[in-house]
């Protein structure tokens, strides 16, 4: 079942109806933790999945948990999902409502690819620079990746900037194979 259009749908209207009263912040946090809750949950996540399982039921289960954690908007999201029995849609939901919160904060995501997790101090450094080349503000999501070795791999939009030392290996490789250099032997 595709569910990228309808969710993105449900997360405009949840968005606008969030504007409208003015807690689109509050909104994006609550949407984070019920996307955290469910990726940490696999039983959760089975259980909105489940067709067998009543989507009322379904229902009253994200209002136990999550009952005084979010806010009105939200329950109103449960039960207007439980109506159009879309129970399963309610992770892409939150996670397409994240995208267009940050699209219209004019927020960025920067994906940076490390050898290892960044420090918090580097994320800080890495941020502000981000603000100062591009003018945005920016999420960032730290991609641990050992095979580059060292350095870092950023992409923001559209533009990447590849400080890898496995990168500077391969370019210092073609280097070497595009030379006419003949040793002596």
């Amino acid at each position: 079942m595709k569910q990228g259009r309808p969710a993105l749908r449900y997360a405009k209207a949840v968005l606008n109806l969030a504007k409208d009263t003015g807690i689109e912040t509050e909104v994006n946090d609550n949407m984070k933790l019920i996307v955290d809750t469910i990726a940490g949950s696999s039983d959760l996540e089975a259980m909105l999945k489940s067709p067998v399982i009543k989507a009322a039921d379904k229902r009253k289960v994200l209002v136990a948990l999550f009952g005084d954690k979010v806010n009105n908007v939200l329950k109103g999201l449960f039960n207007v999902l439980e109506e159009n029995k879309r129970m399963i849609m309610l992770e892409p939901i939150a996670k397409q409502y994240a995208v267009i919160y940050d699209y219209h904060r004019s927020i960025q995501l920067a994906k940076v690819t490390t050898a290892v997790p960044l420090t918090k101090d580097l994320e800080e450094r890495i941020l502000a620079k981000i603000v100062e080349i591009t003018g945005n503000k920016a999420n960032i999501e730290n991609i641990v990746n050992p095979d580059i070795l060292g350095g870092f791999i950023l992409r923001v939009g559209d533009v990447q900037y590849d400080a890898s030392i496995s990168n500077q290996f391969n370019e210092l490789r073609k280097e070497f194979d595009n030379s006419h250099y003949i040793p002596k032997i």
